[in-house]
């Protein structure tokens, strides 16, 4: 049942893809974080493309150094002629002796708690990173058709009540020296640089900010909202809510994640960022733990509590994409409810054992 919505999941990507999907044919892509959450996604994408819909294959090189990516069978691509994996480190220069058409920077430590423990891995994935594969990229100017930079929406920090939802033109309310300043002016360095190459030398690098995008496939032990919750609900603990749980997100459900990256990729203006999230479900933390406490039925709760020395103080108050650009460039919609995604995500977690092994063994 588990594995089916992981492969259900990745063919409502691959049709959601269209025509574009096309552009891929016969290409090769360059993934880096190809282990991690979104990577493992965007890997099994191209390789539903590849048996079902790409007349002539494109290659895939993954690249991961696995700091914080887990294998997992549901996403296992082992043995495919059409795939190859590689461990490496995008903080120094990489020697790939073959063309590449696509490159995607998705390596990163989305996590606070990750970044809190990783700092500088933080900081070096992020910039040297960028900077590697744009040069990679610059290599290839001769056939080079896209760059896409995962940066995030926290570089919008705690935005203005008036920047609500918050469009790509808000510059970000961020601090330097805080404590979640390795992440998120990282992030933003980054996309200075992927902006610079395309200026001074006509990379077409694109960039995509996301807004808590969740499914099958995340780790429950770091520390983000949706697998905690799915961890307590499950193990029926009390589901904590920071503070008085007034903060606000909106959560992306991978499908129309993963659709809105990919179409960034193959379509959208080379020099521009763009939102890719869902701008119809803002909703506080207390409510989202009352929807856990609905789906999972009898025997959730949730409780109030303080926040976690560990957890990065400054968390932004409101989170709310403004999706106007996604959609006149990509003609870009979500179309997963947060009830319907949580549902998918949480029959998927109850299957995992990371998920319910410490419940069972107590």
């Amino acid at each position: 049942m588990s594995e089916t919505i992981v492969r259900e999941d990745i063919t409502t990507i691959a049709l959601g893809l269209g025509k574009d999907a096309k552009k891929l044919e016969g290409k090769t892509v360059f993934i880096s974080g190809g282990g991690g959450f979104l990577g493992k996604f965007i890997v099994g994408t191209l390789c539903h493309l590849n048996d079902n819909i790409l007349s002539k294959p494109c290659r895939v090189i993954s690249v991961d150094n696995y700091i914080t990516g887990k294998p997992h069978p549901h996403f296992n691509y082992k043995g495919r002629g059409d795939v190859l994996e590689v461990w490496g480190d995008i903080t120094q220069p990489l020697s790939v002796r073959e063309p590449i058409h696509y490159i995607l920077h998705a390596a990163g430590l989305a996590s606070p708690v990750y970044y809190k423990k990783y700092p500088l891995e933080t900081i070096d994935s992020a910039i040297s990173g960028a900077k590697h594969l744009l040069e990679l990229a610059r290599k290839n100017k001769e056939i080079f058709e896209g760059f896409l930079f995962f940066s995030s929406s926290e570089i919008y920090g705690d935005p203005d009540e008036e920047a609500v939802p918050t469009p790509e033109t808000y510059h970000g309310y961020v601090s330097s020296v805080g404590p979640r300043s390795c992440y998120d002016e990282s992030k933003r360095l980054a996309e200075t640089i992927t902006i610079t190459y395309f200026e001074q030398f006509r990379v077409p690098g694109k960039i995509v900010r996301p807004f808590n995008i969740f499914g099958p496939g995340m780790g429950h032990d770091d520390r983000r909202v949706l697998p905690m919750f799915a961890y307590k609900a499950l193990n029926k603990e009390p589901i904590p809510v920071h503070s008085d749980g007034h903060q606000t997100r909106t959560f992306c459900y991978i499908t129309d994640a993963i659709i809105g990256f990919l179409k960034v990729l193959l379509k959208g203006k080379s020099g521009h960022a763009y939102n890719i999230g869902n701008a119809n479900n803002e909703i506080s933390m207390k409510d989202l733990a009352k929807l856990f406490v609905k789906i999972e039925g009898s025997g959730a709760s949730f409780e109030l509590v303080p926040y976690p020395k560990i957890y990065p103080a400054g968390e932004p108050q409101r989170r709310c994409p403004d999706l106007t650009k996604a959609r006149k460039h990509l003609a870009y919609k979500s179309k997963v409810s947060l009830e319907e995604g949580l549902t998918r995500f949480i029959d998927w977690c109850r299957t995992q054992e990371m998920y319910v092994k410490q419940n069972k063994a107590e």
